[in-house]
């Protein structure tokens, strides 16, 4: 059954993402859940927590798992594309949690979205360190900025809910794979014009 927070996070995400943050009474969560309103209010103050929680859930569990994966000892490239590999299976295998929290989060409080905003950009400083890194080592092309780069990638990633669907012919690794290449193909240096060969020399005309 889970513990009584969890059966409301479970509820009120199912909820949120059928019918929207805002169409979803308190009295709902706590029916769907199998818990009082005074359960609930034990542990989340109001449907504000609740959504803050199910998204901070997910960006948590994200960021102990890049954090593993930041400061391993595998090459920086390899470690970049692991990195942005595991970002778009969470997102994919929380789907409704991430996508309810990118459709309603205008909807918190000013307090809750300035802190979840920060909690996110925390998230992206540490995926921008690797692409850094790699810039400082000469492994990544520098002449795009990396924070330009971390914009693209995630632009695309936060987009996932828009056309992906699990019924459909690639698998979420499939798809996170793909989207890893992209970016690492997006980062590596150009190889080196090949140097042409010197001209041949002008026969001298023959002295008169």
């Amino acid at each position: 059954m889970g513990t009584v927070p969890e059966r409301l996070i479970e509820a009120a995400t199912r909820l949120f993402a059928d019918k929207g943050f805002d169409r979803v009474a308190v009295q709902e969560v706590v029916d769907l859940a199998g818990v009082t309103k005074g359960a609930m209010y034990h542990y989340f103050g109001s449907k504000d927590d609740l959504l803050h929680e199910i998204y901070g859930s997910l960006l948590r569990m994200q960021t102990e798992r890049l954090e593993r994966f930041a400061s391993g000892s595998a090459p920086v490239a390899e470690r970049l594309h692991a990195a942005a590999l595991d970002v778009v299976v969470t997102s994919v295998e929380n789907f409704d949690q991430a996508k309810v929290y990118f459709r309603s989060a205008d909807q918190l409080a000013e307090t809750q979205r300035l802190a979840m905003r920060a909690e996110r950009r925390r998230y992206h400083e540490r995926f921008r360190s690797l692409i850094e890194e790699g810039q400082s080592n000469g492994v990544f092309r520098t002449d795009v900025p990396a924070d330009l780069t971390v914009h693209f990638f995630f632009g695309a990633v936060h987009h996932l809910g828009a056309w992906y669907h699990a019924s459909g012919t690639l698998s979420a690794k499939q798809v996170a794979r793909h989207y890893a290449d992209l970016l690492l193909a997006s980062l590596r240096l150009d190889p080196p014009s090949p140097t042409p060969d010197p001209p041949s020399p002008t026969p001298n005309p023959d002295p008169l």
